[in-house]
Formats: C-alpha cells, structure tokens, sequence
C-alpha cells in the first residue's frame, strides 16, 4: 500500500456561514484515496451525500478494482442517478498508488500534478462541465505516473479560478520544501486575497519518499 500525507482546508463564500464544498480523505485504506465535491445551488448537503455514498461504494470494493479504478465510471453514474431530480455537486476522486495516480472527474472542480521537477499540470483538463444529479454527467478517466515526492492537488472552482498555473506552482514548490500541513490554507489564502465569490477546497496529496 502507498504511503501518503494528505491534508485539506476549506472556506464558506464571504459573507456565509454555510459551506457547499465537502472532503474526504482516506489515507489509511487500501489503496489510499481522497475525494472532493461542490454543491450547487444552495446545496451544501448535495456533496455529503455523494461523499457518503462514494465512501461506501469504496469500502465495499475489492482493492484490485480501486487499483485500476474502473468502477470509478460506474459509481459516477450511480451517482448522477442518485441526485437526478435534485441538486447537483461536482464529484473528484483519486486513489495513490505506489508509480500511479488514478481517479474520476465531473464537473469543474479540478486535479493537478506537480511533480518534483518543479512542473504542474492539470490532470483534468477535457474533463466534462456537467455535475452529478444533471443526468448527464460524464465520467472523465484519470491516470499519471506518479513518483514519490510527487503531489496531487484536488481543488473546487472557488480555489483555482482566482489562481494563475504559476502562481499555483510557486506555492506548491515552497510547501514542497517545508510546510507541506500548511500548503490547502496557504493556496486558499493566496485564492481568496480579493475576497471569497465562492465556497473553496483544496486536498493535498503527496507519495512519501
């Protein structure tokens, strides 16, 4: 089983005392996975659910299917059912594995890589725009090589839009040297400089070695 730091911090859109976004971690299962959701539409209980139920959907599978993260595909769609009619949240999640990151997307919340090079990118770009409970949720696949060292960033739209890709790397490289409990409220700082226009989450993860 890989070996993981992860930590996360998120905030209420200014002026709110709700929050849409919802996390979880699971940096003790087999293998590691953590998992990000936004709500829409006042619907700060629309992402607890999907992450209750994607909680359960994980326990119950065999590590060999969370390994290659096939399921990923059929649990989004359970999940778009499971909301249909209702409101809506985005849905990301990713499983570290020792050499490989795997994980499914939809909606805008996005993933990034950054590796110990110095070099970040977006594993999710493509990604469908269409959030569970639409109906019309598409699942987007995502699958990296992975060192340790490496980090994944899981990050709702309220984070990364505000934040340029260099900005995004500055910080994650200064948190690689040191801080790195400190690197999802340091990004949300930096994101929320001129004022909070929405809820935002950042999970970091990070292979150990």
């Amino acid at each position: 089983m890989a070996a993981v730091d992860c930590f996360a911090a998120s905030r209420p859109q200014e002026g709110r005392s709700t929050n849409e976004d919802a996390f979880l971690l699971a940096p003790q299962a087999d293998p590691p996975w953590v998992a990000v959701c936004d709500g829409a539409g006042h619907a700060q209980q629309a992402a607890r659910r999907v992450l209750r139920l994607f909680e359960r959907f994980a326990a119950e599978a065999d590590p060999q299917a969370m390994a290659v993260f096939p399921p990923g595909a059929r649990w989004t769609r359970t999940l778009d059912s499971a909301l249909l009619g209702g409101t809506q949240s985005t849905f990301l999640a990713v499983a570290v594995l020792d050499g490989r990151v795997v994980g499914v997307c939809a909606g805008d919340s996005r993933a990034y890589l950054w590796t110990r090079d110095g070099d970040l990118r977006i594993l999710t770009e493509g990604a469908s725009k269409f959030r569970l409970g639409s109906g019309k949720a598409e699942p987007f696949p995502i699958h990296a090589p992975l060192a340790r060292g490496d980090v994944v960033l899981l990050m709702t739209d309220g984070a990364w839009t505000p934040l340029s890709l260099h900005g995004l790397q500055r910080l994650v490289a200064g948190a690689a040297l040191g801080g790195f409990a400190d690197l999802p409220n340091r990004i949300l700082e930096a994101a929320g400089r001129s004022g909070r226009a929405d809820d935002m989450t950042v999970v970091a993860c990070r292979l150990r070695g």
